[in-house]
């Protein structure tokens, strides 16, 4: 953690305050505590409806606005939120959760079982792309107003973590409903409550819905109903700014609180201002993908070929080339800190040994991969500048590499498609718990990594055994237990060489001297209501 603070002038203050006039009286010249806060971010915005939305900021917004029957604090520990205590019976088939009585949403309204119910069901009614996290449960029984059961399909020890994510995000049934929410099976098709999420929320978090404008604003006001300790903050303002030398700038300038994008280089240039940067070790991983089934390969992508490939990159110096060493070497597609994601060996850079490898595989007199990507920089890695990084590397050991960046719906059509020889993406938790990286990158059959890297074209990739391990430790009696099963899945999606992570970016945290309470979270993204001026 590094932060980098000198002494606020009068300038800087002046200018503070001129950025509040600008922003139309939002930061007035009262007591600090009754000052908005403004956050510059690219907002990548889907939805407001929290079983539509997805997206980092939509992460932020659902658990801001909206609350979960359980949270996570900061060492990824299940404290009680809208359920005041809960119990499991010993399959990990049933969770009992008891309501907070406390609990109410923001128009003064009790939370109640019926919600919980209502919403869960919407999920996985709705469709959208966190419906993955509801479609194992098979009932929700509400026996009165304070419980609640769910029934699940199998066993899963991380449904209490599920629980914390935002797609759960319990919303008031009988207001929502009667503005076209629909939970049953026609949600998918005859829900028309979409739009008035976009300017309403109903939900029983610190914060609520002021505002929405589109590629622009999103204004949050404090939910002065709170049934809990209420922020300090009265109004959080996200303000759309899509380069990181803009946040930068509005931070310097005082016109930000926070910029949530800030990338390595651009944290140099606040050096010698008083804007605090710190930089924490993040759930995010960029990887590189091969798939031996992809249409324009110009050799079969062996298992031989494709740890050739692996050894070939230096990644000490591609972590140092794309984000000034600010990131973490990974070995398998389980983030660190995951169970499951510490302590697998890092491939060694050893390009001779690449070199013997292609030439036992028959392809030692160099081949051509056609790589597209797409042209995006994702947590402060540019994909262009990493790619070209390695393209340099296997051009050593005879691999012409043929860069294609692409808009990221092109990229998604071609993975889709006739697959990508050689190409680069990224990937972010939607909870804590391993099983989601499993699903993803494990290669079981029908699974989104097996169908993208070509199954159907070199059936010789997929993996039977990551599913069962992932049955195995979702059942498991014992974290410690669970921990073990999951090291062996991340153990082989790392031995396939398919999915080749390159970095672990860490997240900077960057905003003004003043703002307090600023961190990372699993489940939350950035906790709002923690934050304080």
């Amino acid at each position: 953690m590094k932060r980098l603070l000198l002494p606020k002038s009068r300038l800087a203050f002046l200018a503070l305050a001129l950025s509040a006039t600008a922003l139309g009286g939002l930061m007035q010249p009262a007591a600090a505590e009754e000052r908005a806060l403004v956050i510059a971010r690219d907002m990548d915005v889907n939805s407001l409806d929290p079983a539509r939305a997805w997206c980092d900021t939509c992460q932020i917004y659902n658990t801001s606005v909206y609350e979960q029957l359980v949270t996570l604090d900061k060492d990824n520990k299940l404290q009680p939120l809208l359920a005041s205590s809960w119990e499991v019976n010993k399959e990990q088939t049933e969770l009992t959760f008891k309501l907070d009585p406390a609990a109410k949403f923001s128009d003064g309204s009790p939370v109640e079982a019926k919600d919980v119910k209502w919403s869960f069901e919407r999920l996985k009614n709705i469709k959208g792309n966190g419906a993955f996290i509801a479609d194992p449960i098979t009932s929700v029984e509400i026996p009165d107003a304070q419980t609640v059961i769910v029934k699940l399909a199998a066993p899963n020890s991380e449904f209490l973590n599920q629980a914390a994510a935002g797609f759960l995000g319990v919303i008031n049934s009988d207001v929502a409903a009667a503005n076209g929410a629909l939970s049953d099976a026609t949600a998918v098709d005859k829900d028309t409550s979409e739009n008035w999420f976009l300017a309403n929320s109903a939900g029983s978090g610190p914060f609520v819905l002021e505002s929405y404008e589109p590629n622009a604003e999103l204004r949050l006001k404090r939910n002065e109903n709170y049934w809990r300790k209420a922020p300090t903050i009265p109004q959080v303002v996200f303000r759309q700014v899509k380069d990181a030398v803009a946040q930068a700038q509005m931070l310097q300038s005082g016109s930000a609180d926070i910029a949530m994008q800030i990338d390595p280089e651009t944290a140099k240039t606040l050096e010698g201002s008083d804007v605090v940067v710190e930089k924490v070790p993040s759930y995010n991983f960029v990887y590189i993908a091969l798939s031996p089934g992809a249409k324009a390969n110009t050799v079969k992508l062996t298992p031989e070929v494709r740890e050739a490939i692996s050894i070939a990159i230096d990644r000490t110096s591609l972590i140092d080339f794309t984000v000034g060493g600010a990131g973490r070497a990974i070995a398998t597609p389980i983030p660190l800190g995951f169970p499951g994601g510490d302590g697998h060996e890092i491939p060694a850079y050893n390009p001779d040994r690449a070199k013997e490898l292609l030439a036992a595989a028959g392809a030692g007199d160099g081949f051509t991969l056609k790589s597209i990507y797409p042209d995006m920089n994702v947590y402060g890695v540019d994909f262009s500048l990493m790619m070209q990084k390695i393209q340099q590397d296997l051009a050593k050991v005879g691999i012409t590499v043929e860069l294609s960046p692409v808009p990221f719906a092109n990229w998604r059509e071609a993975a889709n498609g006739d697959h990508i020889p050689l190409t680069a993406v990224f990937f972010a938790p939607d909870f804590f718990g391993t099983s989601q990286y499993v699903d993803v990158f494990g290669l079981s059959e029908g699974s989104v990594w097996a169908k993208r890297a070509g199954g159907e074209m070199d059936p010789s990739i997929i993996n039977a055994q990551t599913s069962k391990l992932r049955e195995q430790a979702l059942a498991a009696a014992t974290p410690e237990e669970a921990q073990k099963l999951w090291f062996e899945a991340g153990d082989q999606m790392a031995k396939a060489r398919i999915i080749i992570p390159m970095v672990s970016p860490d997240l900077i945290l960057a905003h003004s001297p003043s703002i307090k309470g600023v961190r990372y979270s699993a489940c939350c993204n950035l906790p709002l209501a923690e934050i304080s001026n």
